[in-house]
């Protein structure tokens, strides 16, 4: 696998872990509520989605702002776009 490809993957993880969050954010926010400390979160909220520490750190990083219906679309859109990258070969 060569640079590109990897960066295209880890791109990709995280972009699906923030919609997956997205998508089930009342829950993904109480399990942020209900953790002692960040560690906690990142390794429930990763456990939960089934998601790497990356992915998890991201959700974690999004602004609440961004938890909108507009911003979902884009991501998904942009899951679909490296998608379509790496089974193109590119």
């Amino acid at each position: 696998m060569d640079d590109h490809e990897r960066q295209t993957r880890q791109e990709l993880m995280t972009v699906d872990a923030l919609v997956q969050a997205m998508d089930r954010r009342d829950e993904v926010f109480q399990m942020i509520e209900d953790s002692e400390d960040g560690d906690e979160a990142i390794r429930r909220v990763g456990q939960f989605l089934g998601v790497g520490e990356l992915g998890s750190r991201a959700v974690l990083d999004l602004q609440a702002r961004r938890f909108t219906r507009d911003q979902r679309l884009a991501l998904a859109s942009r899951a679909e776009d490296l998608r379509s990258m790496l089974l193109d070969g590119r």
